[in-house]
């Protein structure tokens, strides 16, 4: 079966990386590429197939200045419109054409985290049926620097899974954040200090029979590195990608129906890399 990447266009100039991306990670993988673009169906019957005509005009000029602007080959590739609510026919396309993954651009409303609650990108996030790519970066080259916050849940295991499947070839970074009580209030003490360097060794021991027990069921899986940081999950994310700057942050999705994660609302409105979002 051909797999398949779906990007989903708005036609914006913000959204040119993203459409870089999409096109770089369909030739990689040998997948067809099929570029949608949602129209708007209460647009007058006599100038919908006159916009619909200039949507697909604008999207086949597109393809081809990415193309040359990033030297990229093209992948099989299908344009297409349809009529609707952008981010149900985005899901319902990715429904029917089983798409292996789903390409949109960063949200717009970038350093305001109240404003992408009930957005398009975010119910995508939601709701679709494969892993989503949310791309502002220039894809100058292939995502070599790829890091995976991991915790014990499900979603973590879940997400992880899809990076050392979908990137054999890559090193990964797993990212922990850790914090034990009375840390405020002991953590002077030698004694509480003794003990604390002694629970982050074995918290580090689970972790580490965690990713070689779900690494033994897998075959070609990359190198990875575990990190563990103190303090909350957005506070450590949020330095570690600072820092070190990754072409990359995979994510897990609880598929919450009201509101995102603190950390996927932190990795949204304030970009610093591409963002793959895998719904448990």
């Amino acid at each position: 079966m051909t797999r398949t990447v779906l990007f989903a266009t708005d036609l914006s100039a913000e959204n040119r990386a993203a459409f870089a991306r999409a096109l770089r990670l369909a030739y990689a993988d040998g997948a067809q590429l099929d570029i949608i673009h949602v129209l708007d169906p209460y647009l007058p019957r006599r100038v919908f197939h006159e916009v619909e005509a200039a949507v697909v005009d604008d999207i086949a000029a597109t393809l081809k200045d990415v193309r040359e602007d990033y030297a990229l080959e093209e992948p099989k590739t299908l344009i297409q419109t349809v009529a609707g609510a952008p981010y149900v026919e985005i899901i319902r396309e990715a429904h029917e054409r089983q798409a292996d993954l789903v390409v949109v651009g960063m949200h717009r409303k970038r350093g305001q985290k109240d404003l992408l609650a009930g957005t398009s990108l975010m119910r995508i996030i939601r709701s679709a049926p494969c892993p989503v790519v949310v791309a502002s970066q220039p894809p100058t080259q292939p995502w070599e620097s790829i890091l995976v916050p991991v915790d014990f849940s499900l979603t973590a295991r879940h997400s992880l899974r899809e990076a050392l499947q979908r990137f054999p070839d890559t090193s990964l970074t797993l990212l922990h954040a850790w914090s034990l009580p009375g840390e405020r209030e002991l953590g002077s003490h030698p004694y509480y200090a003794q003990w604390r360097d002694h629970e982050v060794t074995r918290l580090r021991e689970r972790l580490a029979q965690e990713i070689d027990s779900l690494m033994s069921e897998l075959a070609g899986v990359p190198d990875v590195e575990l990190v563990l940081e103190h303090g909350s999950p957005c506070e450590v994310l949020n330095a570690y990608i600072k820092r070190h700057t990754p072409d990359l942050v995979v994510i897990g999705s609880r598929d919450q129906p009201h509101h995102a994660s603190q950390l996927t609302d932190m990795l949204l409105s304030e970009p610093h890399c591409d963002v793959m979002l895998c719904r448990a």
